[in-house]
């Protein structure tokens, strides 16, 4: 079987616009100015407690809060409008298709939430391509540790594998799993395209078949 896991913000969709929303909301309510789009951009990819802790660093708020409730909070904040200002990257529709009608198997891999993650998923059409979704909750560990990438492989019973993925986190995912990685350079990442390891690379998911297609030999 032949199996592409794809990480969801950043990669798949744009997500930055609605985290950064739920974040705006939460240093308001606290009673704290936000803090801009790019700053929360690069605040991604560790999970929402990971985020959340970041969040707290930049204000200060260690002293006056603990993690677990502003994670709470962000969450309810995020959960009721996560969907308003997300987009799809340009061809990710097509290019599932493309694969599905490959036969490719395929899941997702992601730190956000697994309920969230199925809600976005839903509401961008997107589900009925995913046979394993695994979330930053599903497992007792994030990415990049191997174990959720390597579960999400074996659940689709996948014997040749590719992880597509934006950012420093996922470059560090796959080879830790020693999986092979498609970078998709139009996402989150912090580090330049040449510091990142990876087998391909591609900025438009138009691109993305002639990849599975060189990688898989179908």
């Amino acid at each position: 079987m032949n199996a592409i896991i794809f990480d969801l913000d950043g990669t798949l969709i744009d997500s930055a616009p609605d985290i950064h929303a739920a974040s705006e909301k939460l240093l308001t309510e606290l009673g704290y100015p936000p803090l801009s789009l790019e700053t929360i951009i690069s605040f991604i990819g560790n999970g929402v407690p990971k985020l959340v802790e970041r969040v707290m660093d930049a204000r200060g708020l260690h002293a006056e809060y603990n993690l677990p409730d502003l994670v709470a909070k962000f969450m309810t904040h995020y959960e009721a409008a996560a969907t308003e200002k997300t987009t799809l990257f340009p061809h990710v529709l097509a290019a599932l298709d493309a694969l599905k009608g490959a036969g490719v198997a395929m899941g997702v891999c992601t730190n956000k939430p697994q309920a969230p993650t199925h809600a976005v998923l839903q509401a961008y059409d997107l589900a009925k391509y995913f046979d394993v979704v695994i979330g930053g909750d599903t497992m007792p560990v994030k990415k990049p540790d191997p174990v959720p990438l390597l579960r999400a492989f074996e659940d689709l019973g996948a014997a040749r594998k590719l992880y597509v993925g934006d950012s420093d986190v996922d470059a560090q995912t796959a080879e830790n799993a020693k999986v092979s990685f498609a970078l998709f350079t139009e996402g989150y990442r912090k580090s330049g395209v040449s510091d990142l390891a990876h087998a391909y690379r591609f900025d438009d998911f138009s691109a993305l078949e002639a990849i599975a297609i060189a990688h898989f030999r179908i």
